[in-house]
């Protein structure tokens, strides 16, 4: 890799290396998608599920599918995001409505 004075890469850079974003930064990004599906589904099991839960579920699937080095995480995070959806039909189904409070 060529850098100018400026610190730009020149036309002759090849962007096929780590540091041009390879597998090194891929798997880093699944790894912090399946930390984040985890954390989005461990907090929409309390507020927000509706919104939480799909983005928790849509996050893990993609770690999940670049091979993230933290599989566990990716999976806690899909079952907390379908836990969420599921947490969300029986509170729409109990009270008629899509919201819910701690009192009665």
């Amino acid at each position: 890799m060529t850098l100018t004075t400026l610190g730009r890469r020149s036309a002759t850079t090849d962007d096929s290396g780590p540091a041009a974003g390879g597998p090194v930064r891929s798997t880093r990004d699944a790894d912090a998608l399946a930390v984040a599906s985890f954390v989005l589904g461990l907090v929409g099991l309390l507020v927000m599920n509706i919104l939480l839960g799909p983005a928790a579920i849509v996050m893990a699937l993609v770690a999940l599918a670049r091979s993230t080095a933290r599989r566990g995480r990716a999976l806690l995070g899909l079952a907390l995001g379908v836990a969420d959806l599921v947490v969300l039909a029986f509170l729409v189904t109990g009270n008629g409505a899509v919201g819910w409070s701690f009192s009665g």
